[in-house]
């Protein structure tokens, strides 16, 4: 499980990213923090990574406190996948890039070559080794990233905006992906994201807004609540915009039976 105990965290004396959050994470669970730009998603991230440190509060792993003395560690339990898939490529093609993190844990040559001919299989992964990053999708490459961070054998998974500059085959790609990895190989996932096409799939929702919680629930339920997801300026799938679109009309603002019809399709996973 992990963790997170009145969390605050500021960039400076008047930018604070966050305000007290709690919030606990269990094994093998998906969970989605949504919210605008702003908000305190990808600040949340980072800090779960042990890339920043909070200002007050704290975050365990298992009853472990995440400390310079305890990051390395739990580091090794971590893997992260940012937004920007050209960003995170450090090979000179998709091999090297996931030999990359595991000749940086000193695993032997044989285990290596086994561990990037496995995990590259099981993302689709493995008749590109040989490519160069420039000859491949964002969604390729965020595999490729997913890979490094299985090879590596991190059993929480953390996507901050993973999906936000990839097309939608991309982003279907690495959805699919994720239940995958959640189903078949019992990953904890974190999706930091704006898309509540992705959030609706995962097992909580968690809204950000100003650096604090305001809902907490099953997609199930969270999506219940519309005033306060159309209020939080996040990206809207379809449905959900044919229905925005349906109540500013001034024929169709009043059709309840069509909002309604809308708005359930969109509940369905």
């Amino acid at each position: 499980m992990i963790e997170i105990k009145d969390l605050y965290f500021r960039y400076n004396k008047t930018d604070i990213a966050l305000r007290g959050i709690s919030l606990d994470i269990h094994d093998h669970e998906w969970v989605s923090i949504i919210g605008h730009n702003g908000s305190g998603k990808s600040t949340l991230a980072k800090l779960l990574d042990g890339l920043i440190a909070p200002s007050k509060g704290e975050i365990l792993y298992d009853g472990v406190k995440l400390s310079p003395e305890t990051v390395d560690n739990i580091r090794q339990r971590v893997g992260i996948v940012f937004q920007n898939p050209d960003n995170q490529f450090v090979g000179y093609n998709v091999k090297y890039d996931i030999a990359f993190g595991l000749e940086n844990h000193q695993i032997p040559r044989d285990e290596m070559i086994k561990l990037i001919d496995l995990w590259s299989g099981k993302v689709d992964m493995k008749d590109y080794l040989s490519r160069e990053p420039e000859s491949l999708s964002g969604g390729q490459k965020q595999r490729v990233a997913i890979a490094g961070i299985l090879a590596l054998n991190c059993d929480i998974i953390i996507l901050d905006e993973a999906t936000s500059m990839l097309d939608p085959q991309g982003t279907e790609e690495i959805t699919k992906l994720i239940i995958e990895l959640k189903e078949k190989y019992n990953k904890t996932i974190i999706t930091i994201t704006h898309d509540l096409g992705l959030a609706m799939k995962s097992d909580r929702v968690v809204l950000l807004r100003e650096g604090k919680i305001l809902l907490d629930a099953k997609p199930s339920d969270a999506f219940k609540e519309r005033d306060l997801l159309l209020s939080s300026n996040l990206d809207m799938p379809f449905s959900l915009k044919a229905l925005y679109l349906a109540q500013s009309s001034e024929k169709l603002k009043d059709n309840k039976e069509l909002h309604d019809l809308l708005w359930e399709y969109h509940l369905k996973k």
